[in-house]
């Protein structure tokens, strides 16, 4: 009898260990960056059996919106708390999710005058994180994923390097620039000037709609494609343009169109599909 009472209460406390567990987000990690000249902020995200297994897992690089930082996805996206369920429940696997800040010293995700960020973010960050955390450093086990500004980052990273992710997902993205002027009146709005060859050379390299014009087709197609953007979003006209262009170029994607608009409300609501569908990915559909 006691042997059996023994018995039932190690392996309830082995179910509670099993349900209690959590993964855990550190947001105020740093790496000393030379391209763009001083501490860079980034916050983690570590799945639950990080600690007590000894595998390399998949990663997913989460970026924020304009005017946040590296811990929007933590504070007001709730990537803890809906990641762990998503584990929990099956629906995605295991991962790390990388949040950088690209909102310190000058906000963006590209390349602009001497603002280096993109090639911050591939030759300093992405070396950096996939050496310091048990990180599968494969195209099939890498993801890209954002909002807004962070959607654009998205877009952007994923057709610049296709041959580093296996799935992007933009969510409410801005697309770039939809024409020459409207990148031009953005210009004339700020403090810096830029030549009309500087300006062709950004318009060229930070819209989706040419970049889907002038990378090859077949390597836009090696990224599987989540574009999800709400029915009273502001930035609906450039995620519909990219939608017909993909379907115009038979390149497969999924495309969603929810109600809601520009809110974390909507997003909190994407980043549940989007862990499931990178996760397809990870485990090759």
């Amino acid at each position: 009898m006691k042997k059996s009472l023994l018995f039932l209460l190690f392996s309830l406390a082995i179910c509670v260990s099993v349900i209690a567990q959590s993964g855990k987000v550190y947001d105020n990690l740093t790496l000393t960056s030379k391209i763009l000249n001083g501490e860079r902020n980034y916050a983690v995200y570590l799945p639950p059996d990080y600690e007590s297994s000894k595998r390399s897992y998949p990663v997913l690089y989460l970026l924020h919106g304009a005017t946040d930082n590296h811990t929007g996805w933590v504070q007001f996206g709730e990537v803890l708390h809906i990641t762990d369920k998503a584990i929990k429940e099956g629906k995605a696997t295991p991962m790390i999710i990388v949040m950088p800040d690209a909102d310190t010293g000058q906000m963006g995700y590209f390349n602009v005058g001497d603002w280096k960020y993109e090639d911050f973010f591939f030759e300093e960050l992405m070396p950096h994180v996939e050496k310091k955390y048990r990180i599968k450093g494969e195209k099939r086990y890498r993801a890209v994923a954002g909002l807004s500004m962070g959607g654009g980052g998205s877009f952007m990273y994923a057709l610049h390097h296709p041959e580093l992710f296996s799935s992007a997902c933009p969510l409410s993205a801005y697309v770039g620039p939809l024409t020459i002027e409207d990148l031009k009146r953005r210009i004339a709005r700020g403090d810096k000037k830029y030549s009309d060859k500087e300006i062709k050379e950004y318009f060229q390299k930070h819209n989706a709609l040419n970049l889907l014009e002038s990378v090859p087709v077949e390597d836009v197609k090696s990224v599987r494609w989540y574009i999800d953007c709400g029915d009273d979003d502001f930035l609906y006209e450039g995620n519909s343009l990219v939608h017909i262009a993909m379907t115009k170029k038979e390149i497969p994607h999924e495309y969603r169109v929810r109600d809601g608009g520009h809110s974390w409300t909507y997003w909190r609501e994407s980043l549940p599909e989007v862990l499931h569908f990178v996760s397809q990915a990870f485990h090759q559909y």
